[in-house]
């Protein structure tokens, strides 16, 4: 007995001997963060203030239990602008609090995690507005590289330039990061390709696994391409978010075997609203939201495309194997495109493409064909309508029966208990800035 407790004494000793050893620094500088030499535990603070023209190198290795912290001492107080940047490297890395804006950048990325770094986090922090004169200047606001990293109660918003918001850089190893809770506010139409707000992967990369999970975050008018988010990769989940407003869609534009569920697509009537596009094999397209959206083709509420023969890495695959099961469509101009994209040189029809049960709110025809040819599997699909007098069977059932409107001014499915959306039972953005979600207003 008086072993045992001996050595639970030098346990203690020891935990409270690391916890000593942990410091705390204030800093104005970059210069002064560059002096550091971080161990697990310590805490970087960042003095209140505008900091200018500072490239901020944060570099350590912390443990799970204590990560190296580099914060605003005051959150949101910690100005970054002109052409500041942060660089995170290393492993168990925790940035919180800071505020780039209105700074402007002529390559690179603002925010970048290192390849080498490995479960580190940048939370409760925002990119506002970093743009430059000059649109065509491509550079990014967040990369993502290494694994195991997270991005999460973040604002990034008003990008009008040239280049993604946020990126994901594969490797030949997975890189399974996770990208939750933020708050992608408004992005204007760029008028050309290169503005997406997210995109995980590239094309030359994209036959290689990912496991990105993207989740509970906001797209807020996200219109600078058709694209707002891009996955080109293989096995990403893309789950309970909402596209509010956006002008583009949820593209899995190349790789296979991804998971697009429980997600919002609302769209309010806006021209050009879209929801999901699907290319490549393998896709599961489940138990997501669609409601006022105005897009057609490939910007349909649920769009499969049609294939290149004979396909290059950049090109639009054949679509094989997807399953789009259990979708709630609401009043969309186009619920289901299929073959979207088709013309001469694209014709490669979807192959083995299920569709059922899901439902279809509204009087207008479910189905868009862009090419005939195609054959798709059409089961317990149910159309609920007063007065559409279009064509029924092929797995499709008419209902004359109307949905209930929560308070939040979401619709739930027949026998669906009542419930709260998460962006109105969750923290979206940074816990420093109010009211987000009072933007969210369902007609």
């Amino acid at each position: 007995m008086k072993k045992i407790m001996t050595m639970g004494l030098a346990l203690l000793l020891m935990s409270s001997s690391w916890k000593a050893q942990a410091k705390d620094y204030r800093i104005s500088s970059a210069k002064e963060l560059d002096a550091l030499h971080l161990k697990a535990g310590d805490r970087v603070l960042m003095a209140e203030g505008e900091w200018k023209d500072q490239q901020l190198k944060f570099k350590g290795n912390g443990t799970k239990g204590r990560p190296i912290v580099l914060m605003a001492a005051n959150p949101g107080k910690t100005i970054l602008n002109g052409n500041s940047t942060l660089d995170i490297d290393g492993s168990w890395l925790l940035v919180e609090g800071l505020a780039f804006a209105n700074g402007r950048l002529d390559s690179g990325e603002v925010i970048n995690f290192s390849e080498k770094s490995f479960s580190c986090r940048l939370t409760n922090t925002t990119v506002t507005d970093y743009n430059g004169a000059n649109d065509q200047v491509d550079y990014t606001w967040v990369s993502l590289r290494g694994s195991h990293n997270r991005v999460d109660h973040c604002l990034l918003k008003g990008k009008n330039h040239q280049g993604v918001t946020l990126v994901v850089w594969l490797s030949d190893k997975p890189n399974y990061h996770q990208i939750d809770h933020n708050y992608f506010g408004p992005r204007p139409e760029l008028g050309r390709n290169g503005g997406e707000t997210i995109r995980i992967g590239t094309s030359t990369w994209s036959f290689y696994d990912s496991f990105t999970v993207v989740e509970q975050n906001i797209f807020d008018h996200c219109d600078g391409e058709i694209e707002a988010v891009s996955v080109k990769s293989c096995k990403n989940t893309i789950r309970n978010n909402l596209f509010y407003e956006c002008k583009a869609t949820l593209t899995l534009r190349h790789g296979n075997h991804s998971e697009v569920y429980g997600n919002y697509f609302i769209g309010n009537g806006k021209p050009g609203t879209g929801g999901v596009r699907i290319i490549g094999e393998d896709h599961l397209v489940r138990d997501n939201y669609f409601q006022d959206l105005t897009g057609t083709g490939n910007s349909a509420a649920i769009s499969v495309m049609a294939g290149l023969p004979n396909p290059i890495l950049v090109s639009h695959w054949q679509v094989k194997n997807a399953r789009i099961t259990d979708n709630l469509i609401l009043n969309c101009k186009e619920p289901f495109a299929i073959a979207a994209g088709y013309r001469t040189d694209r014709y490669l029809p979807a192959l083995n493409t299920y569709f059922g049960k899901n439902i279809i709110v509204g009087n207008t025809e479910p189905l868009k064909w862009y090419d005939e040819k195609v054959v798709v599997n059409f089961e317990g699909n149910q159309i609920l309508s007063a007065s559409f007098s279009g064509q029924q069977g092929r797995g499709f059932e008419l209902k004359n029966e109307q949905l209930k409107k929560t308070e939040s001014g979401v619709f739930l499915r027949p026998g669906q208990a009542d419930f709260k959306p998460f962006w109105e039972s969750e923290q979206i953005g940074p816990s420093w800035i109010s009211n987000l979600n009072k933007k969210i207003i369902i007609n």
